[in-house]
């Protein structure tokens, strides 16, 4: 091993040792001692992900075993690394934003009873998630996979002692499960066509596999590879949150700030558009999967920013941009522009962070409340945190120069590459994102006028504290107050890659030579990636080119558009929710989603459970099978119980009787 490669171990496992000495000991070495070597493991991690990062950009890619866990037959079951252009690319992005996590953290945890066991887990969290990026394998994916599905429920009920709280965590973990059960029948069919669960095995039999099909419905044959990669899919639903699996996501705001950012936005719900780019080589060789990826991708864009509008929650609405933003990065991965995919993903995972934890900064501001219509004029409380909110909502909403115009813009021209080319659903989809441009800028800076601008609507003498577990610091109204250094410098230094990063990284990752071998794209029926290269003339014209675009004067418009409805007529919006009250009532209801899982699957699950409880339970193993044992017993005892009389006379009859029978048997016999 080169010395680089030593360090690949020490990637995951500083987090993980961090994660052991705060969860176990975390007791008996204090509040200080547990983050700071919690902090110090992931610090170590991300100095080791840049190291290795310089190495694979010098072009040392590493594919190998760590540690064999089962030989079984032909099949052996390992823990290995691929290290490669796309794992380098994620293992900076993950430690980065959860080492500003874990600095933000001491801030906004400090008067957690819970402050050790939260940072054992935000360390849990990252060694999964590296273990899951960094992988080699679909059963080490799978542990990563399902270890991050774990600490995200442990964290979303952080807060045990609220119902709503325990309440999202089995939500989220119920409709992961869904997903994963389609993830893990994918994973099984792999192994059992391909006899193999190593990537590049997998892949290197794909071309021979391309005509295999299988019979799911008898008289049905569908293609092998396009039922694997649509099972795989649903996975990636469940986990990134796509359309009808993205229920859990709003709902998880119930767990602390700082998981927010951390999984619900930067890292834990990209996981499934990761693995999809990961799996590139096999999504190539299926239309119908391109096509189920993109529409899906195309519905959660679109309809998931419509909820946005409406929410009021200060997390609410950045969860349902997360959502809207997922989306966006499947369509592209539908587009077959995997690298579009995961630069969007990239810039996303700082500005999101960014607007989370600039949201944290707010709620400890104004004493845990979350409501924004509580809230207005806050830029001059809290300066630092406006302006870095401002940097994450311009980059979410595609703001020329600002990291997330590149990768936003990127995603529309592909889509509308894709179109062009008769990808089937292509053409929904190109509408859905560019519809989407507007109704993402309309929300972001509703939000953000009604919380940094306008007139202030808070209480300063008497203001209700909002129940969250635990108070800012112990305070208890008051001025809002600009939050501690622990808080504003995460914000900064999560601010200047939202600000500058798609302008520098743009032309390496999407059209250098970046991402080859990591990605593979058929380019004659797909060329998404091949003309996007070829209309590309650097970042600056691509900006400047970007004026005379349909998207940048929808987001235009829904900048003006809630300035002049939240700042100038408060009183046309809710004119207009008056006029269109049931259009209102179904955003408000989430299009009935969770009403019908409630009414469907949970009470199906109770009516099939009382059926199965009357009739098989009551009546057929204890009314049949139990008590009608019994019933015959007593039956035949009673009839039995007429013989055992007392009297010798009827015994002696009896004995008459039986010797006549046998007698007369044994004659018949002779």
């Amino acid at each position: 091993m080169t010395e680089i490669q030593k360090l690949y171990l020490l990637v995951p496992l500083a987090p993980l040792f961090g994660a052991i000495v705060a969860g176990l000991f975390g007791w008996a070495i204090g509040r200080t001692l547990s983050h700071i070597v919690t902090i110090a493991g992931v610090a170590v991690s991300c100095w080791a992900s840049w190291v290795i990062f310089q190495d694979v950009q010098a072009g040392h890619v590493f594919n190998g075993t760590v540690y064999t866990w089962i030989t079984t037959g032909d099949l052996r079951l390992e823990v290995g690394f691929l290290i490669d252009s796309l794992t380098a690319m994620m293992m900076l992005v993950v430690t980065f934003v959860s080492l500003m996590v874990h600095i933000y953290t001491i801030g906004y945890m400090k008067e957690d009873p819970g402050y050790q066991r939260f940072f054992s887990y935000i360390s849990l969290f990252t060694f999964s998630m590296l273990m899951l990026v960094m992988s080699n394998n679909f059963l080490q994916l799978f542990f990563g996979w399902e270890a991050v599905g774990l600490v995200s429920y442990l964290l979303i009920g952080f807060w045990f002692t609220r119902p709503t709280a325990i309440y999202a965590n089995l939500k989220a973990f119920l409709v992961n499960r869904v997903g994963d059960f389609g993830f893990l029948l994918g994973i099984g069919m792999v192994l059992a066509y391909f006899g193999t669960l190593d990537y590049a095995s997998v892949f290197a039999q794909l071309p021979a596999m391309a005509s295999t099909h299988v019979s799911i419905i008898p008289g049905m044959d569908w293609s092998l590879i396009t039922v694997i990669c649509i099972l795989l899919f649903i996975g990636a639903m469940g986990k990134s949150a796509q359309f009808p699996l993205h229920v859990w996501l709003p709902d998880s705001m119930e767990g602390p700030t700082p998981i927010s950012a951390l999984i619900h936005a930067a890292t834990m719900v990209t996981a499934g558009i990761f693995m999809v780019a990961r799996m590139s080589p096999m999504f190539e060789m299926s239309q119908a999967a391109l096509s189920f990826v993109i529409v899906i991708g195309a519905i959660t864009a679109l309809f998931m920013g419509f909820l946005g509008i409406i929410q009021n929650d200060i997390k609410r609405v950045v969860a349902y941009s997360t959502l809207s933003q997922l989306g966006y990065m499947t369509v592209a991965l539908g587009a077959s522009a995997y690298s579009v995919a995961v630069f969007h993903l990239m810039t996303h995972a700082f500005f999101k962070a960014l607007l989370f934890l600039a949201a944290g900064s707010v709620i400890m501001g104004m004493h845990h409340d979350q409501d924004i219509r509580n809230m207005g004029g806050l830029r001059k409380y809290m300066p630092i945190t406006w302006i870095t909110s401002l940097i994450g909502s311009l980059a979410l909403i595609g703001t020329p120069f600002f990291s997330g115009f590149y990768s936003k813009d990127s995603i529309i021209e592909a889509t509308h590459i894709a179109m062009e080319h008769g990808l089937a659903g292509a053409s929904f989809a190109y509408f859905a994102v560019v519809a989407g441009v507007f109704v993402t800028a309309f929300y972001s800076f509703r939000m953000y006028f009604l919380v940094f601008h306008g007139k202030e609507r808070f209480d300063t003498h008497s203001h209700d504290e909002h129940q969250h577990g635990h108070d800012d610091h112990g305070h208890h109204g008051g001025v809002p107050h600009e939050s501690s250094l622990v808080v504003t410098i995460p914000l900064i230094l999560l601010a200047i890659p939202s600000l500058l990063i798609g302008y520098f990284a743009i032309q390496p990752m999407l059209f250098g030579d970046y991402f080859h071998g990591a990605i593979v794209i058929n380019n004659t029926l797909h060329p998404a990636m091949e003309e996007l290269k070829a209309d590309y003339q650097g970042s600056t014209a691509m900006a400047l080119h970007s004026l005379t675009s349909l998207p940048l004067w929808l987001a235009i418009s829904g900048v003006a558009l809630s300035w002049f409805f939240y700042m100038k007529r408060p009183d046309i919006p809710e004119a207009i929710k008056q006029r269109f009250i049931v259009i209102y009532n179904i955003l408000d209801n989430k299009y009935g989603l969770d009403t019908f899982n409630a009414w469907f699957f949970a009470g199906g699950a109770r009516a099939l459970g009382g059926f199965f409880w009357r009739v098989i339970d009551v009546k057929i193993i204890d009314g049949f099978f139990v008590n009608g044992a019994a019933h015959l017993v007593g039956w035949f005892s009673t009839i039995t119980r007429k013989w055992q009389s007392g009297y010798i006379y009827h015994y002696a009859f009896a004995m008459i009787i039986g010797v006549f029978a046998l007698v007369t048997w044994f004659v018949r016999v002779a």
